[in-house]
C-alpha cells in the first residue's frame, strides 16, 4: 500500500506539473498579456508602449522561464526605473529590495496579486474556497443519502412500479441541467408571483411575501436553511440521479449473483440479504461516482452561485476569466487540479476497504 501511494504520488506531482503548465501557457497568450497591459495601463496604449510595459511587468521573457518563476523554481523578475527603484515578483510595493526573497512563487506561498479583487490570489481564493466549501458538504449531506437510498430500492425491486417510479425521477433530475431546475425551484419556492409562495402568504402560512430566499448572497455572512436551500437542492438535484442510477444498476447486478441466491435459499431474511452480503459489494461503482461529484461540485457550482450570487469559487472562477485576472486563474487552476487528484487517490485505496479481494499491485 506504501508503494502504491508513493508512485501514485509521482504521478499525480508529475500530471499537476503537465496541467497547470497548460493553464499558464493558455492564460499567458500574447492578446491576453495585451489586454492586461492596457487594462493596468491606459487603453490608449500603443503597441510600443504595451512592449514596454510587459518588459517592464516581467511578462517579455520566454514562457517557460516565467512559469518557473510563477512556480518558484526561478528567481523572481525585477525592475530599476529611471529613478533608480527596483521593484519585482519578490518586492512588495515600499520594501527593501535587498531583503526581498530570491524565490517567491507558489511553492513558496506568494500566488500572485488578483487584478480585479486587489488582493493577494491566495487570500482570496481561500476565502472563497471556504465559502464553497459549505455549499458542497450541505450538497453531499443531502445528495449522497438521498442517492444512495433511491438506487438501493430500485435495484432490491428490479422491475417493480417502485423500480420504474424511482429511475423515472432520476433520470429526470439528471436530464436537467442546473440552470433549468434551478430557475423553475426559484419560480415555485421563492417568487413573490408565482409558484407556492403567494399562495401560501393568502393562507396566512408564511408572513414574507416568499418561502425561500431567491439570492444567497446573505449566506456569505450566515447560512441558513431559508437562504441555503435553492442552491443546495439546484446542485443537489443533478447529482442525486446520477448517483442513484450507477447505485441501481450495481445493486441489480449483485442481487444476481450466486452467492445471494445460496444466502435466500439458506433461509436468510431478504433484509439481511441486502444489508450484510449485497450492499457492500453494490457500493464499490457508487463510491467511485460519489468521490468525482468533488471535482465536479468545485468547479460545477459556477451555475448555481451565479444564479443565485453567492460569492464563492465558483462565481470568482467566472469573474477571473471575464476580467482577465491571470493570477486569479491560475490559483483557481492550481486548486482544481490538487482537488480531482487528491480525490482520484482516495477513490483508489478506498476500494481496498470497500471489497478486500481487490488487491493493488
Amino acid at each position: 500500500m506504501l508503494i502504491f501511494v508513493l508512485r501514485r504520488l509521482g504521478v499525480m506531482a508529475l500530471t499537476a506539473l503537465v496541467l497547470t503548465f497548460v493553464v499558464f501557457y493558455l492564460t499567458n497568450l500574447q492578446p491576453n498579456l495585451e489586454k492586461l497591459a492596457r487594462s493596468e495601463g491606459s487603453v490608449r496604449m500603443t503597441e510600443e508602449s504595451v512592449k514596454v510595459w510587459l518588459a517592464e511587468n516581467g511578462f517579455a521573457k520566454p514562457v517557460v522561464y516565467r512559469y518557473g518563476e510563477w512556480l518558484g523554481v526561478v528567481p523572481g523578475w525585477t525592475h530599476t526605473d529611471e529613478k533608480g527603484t527596483t521593484r519585482g515578483r519578490c518586492i512588495p510595493q515600499g520594501s527593501d529590495p535587498a531583503e526581498a526573497a530570491t524565490y517567491c512563487g507558489v511553492l513558496q506561498g506568494n500566488w500572485g496579486f488578483s487584478t480585479v479583487f486587489k488582493n493577494p490570489v491566495l487570500d482570496e481564493v481561500a476565502g472563497k474556497l471556504g465559502a464553497t466549501g459549505w455549499l458542497m458538504m450541505w450538497v453531499m449531506i443531502v445528495m449522497v443519502p438521498t442517492s444512495l437510498i433511491i438506487g438501493i430500492i430500485a435495484g432490491m425491486r428490479e422491475g417493480s412500479r417502485t423500480d420504474r417510479v424511482l429511475s423515472t425521477f432520476s433520470i429526470a433530475s439528471t436530464a436537467t441541467p442546473e440552470y433549468v431546475s434551478g430557475v423553475i425551484l426559484v419560480a415555485l419556492l421563492a417568487s413573490p408571483m408565482t409558484g407556492l409562495s403567494p399562495l401560501l402568504n393568502e393562507w396566512g402560512v408564511i408572513g414574507s411575501k416568499t418561502l425561500f430566499q431567491g439570492s444567497a448572497t446573505s449566506a456569505m455572512d450566515d447560512i441558513t436553511f431559508w437562504n441555503f436551500f435553492l442552491p443546495v437542492m439546484t446542485i443537489a438535484l443533478y447529482g442525486i440521479g446520477y448517483i442513484a442510477r450507477m447505485t441501481r444498476a450495481s445493486m441489480t447486478e449483485v442481487m444476481t449473483q450466486q452467492y445471494i441466491r445460496t444466502a435466500r435459499l439458506k433461509g436468510v431474511r431478504f433484509r439481511d440479504v441486502v444489508i450484510r452480503h449485497a450492499l457492500r459489494n453494490a457500493l464499490i461503482a457508487p463510491f467511485t461516482v460519489i468521490m468525482l461529484q468533488f471535482p465536479w461540485l468545485l468547479n460545477g457550482v459556477v451555475v448555481a452561485e451565479s444564479l443565485f450570487n453567492y460569492k464563492g469559487f465558483g462565481w470568482t472562477l467566472v469573474t477571473a476569466a471575464g476580467n482577465n485576472d491571470i493570477d486569479m486563474l491560475l490559483g483557481c487552476s492550481v486548486v482544481a487540479v490538487i482537488v480531482v487528484l487528491v480525490t482520484q487517490l482516495i477513490s483508489d485505496i478506498g476500494y481496498v476497504f470497500l471489497n478486500p479481494r481487490i488487491r493493488l499491485s
